[in-house]
């Protein structure tokens, strides 16, 4: 049996653990999982070209939670063998197919500012990032009414604080978070800052130093590969317009709103 990654790419974890097993021509069996079922969403992605491309074939939702005893994604099986948790999955990749030194150094002191980051990263960058898109699209789906402009700026002054950390503390005047090439804490971090650009808050317009970055990561990992992954972010609009059960909005209404509080 083949490595299985069960991922919806709708979730920044799994993107990044996308991009990079596809950017290091890791063999892999796509097992797409929506984290919104489709009752929730009110359709199924369209099919797409090529064996792994990320939106074909059914969901894999039952098989994730047999896989993952969190019963969440990203997860991933080899064999027998099965993982869950973004950054267990990526070093688990990493050292497994020996992918290039750069991702994940070999060197103690980088491979230091690697952990570094990505332990600072949940507190941080990840705490707000992914707020934009809850305030902004989904929960307004599926309470049926926005919620007041001031969320939004709440949260955004927070991510605001967040990327000059980022900015002044991992990036500074370096092309990448740790030198000269790409590392794991460069894809865990743009991945999730394409979340409030898929919602429409541009956080890189007024930043040149994070935008340049931005397009480092781009074309380090390549651009088609790169807005394949985000594809499903960027159109996350469009399920505006999708008509969600009621008895599914009373069930998730709360639970979404106390995840802001």
């Amino acid at each position: 049996m083949g490595l299985e990654l069960y991922l919806d790419l709708l979730s920044q974890p799994c993107r990044s653990i996308y991009i990079f097993a596809r950017s290091n021509n890791i063999p892999f069996e796509f097992k797409h999982v929506e984290l919104f079922k489709d009752s929730v969403l009110g359709k199924k992605p369209a099919a797409g070209s090529g064996a792994e491309q990320p939106r074909a074939g059914p969901s894999n939702s039952e098989g994730a939670g047999k896989v993952s005893l969190l019963k969440k994604v990203p997860a991933l099986k080899d064999g027998d063998f099965t993982l869950a948790e973004c950054t267990a999955i990526l070093l688990y990749l990493s050292r497994k197919y020996n992918t290039p030194d750069h991702w994940y150094p070999s060197d103690i002191q980088k491979r230091a500012q690697v952990d570094e980051y990505l332990s600072w990263h949940h507190a941080n960058i990840r705490a707000n990032a992914p707020k934009t898109m809850w305030i902004k699209v989904l929960i307004p789906l599926f309470t049926g009414q926005p919620l007041p402009s001031e969320k939004l700026q709440e949260v955004m002054e927070g991510l605001s604080t967040s990327l000059k950390q980022f900015e002044e503390r991992f990036l500074q005047d370096k092309a990448f978070i740790i030198g000269s090439e790409i590392s794991l804490a460069d894809l865990v971090a743009i991945v999730e800052l394409m979340q409030p650009v898929g919602v429409g808050c541009d956080i890189f317009e007024d930043r040149p130093r994070l935008r340049e970055w931005r397009r480092r990561v781009e074309d380090a990992v390549g651009k088609e590969l790169f807005f394949q992954a985000h594809e499903m972010i960027l159109n996350i609009k469009e399920l505006t317009n999708i008509q969600i059960d009621p008895q599914l909005k009373e069930q998730l209404a709360p639970v979404l709103m106390k995840m802001l509080k």
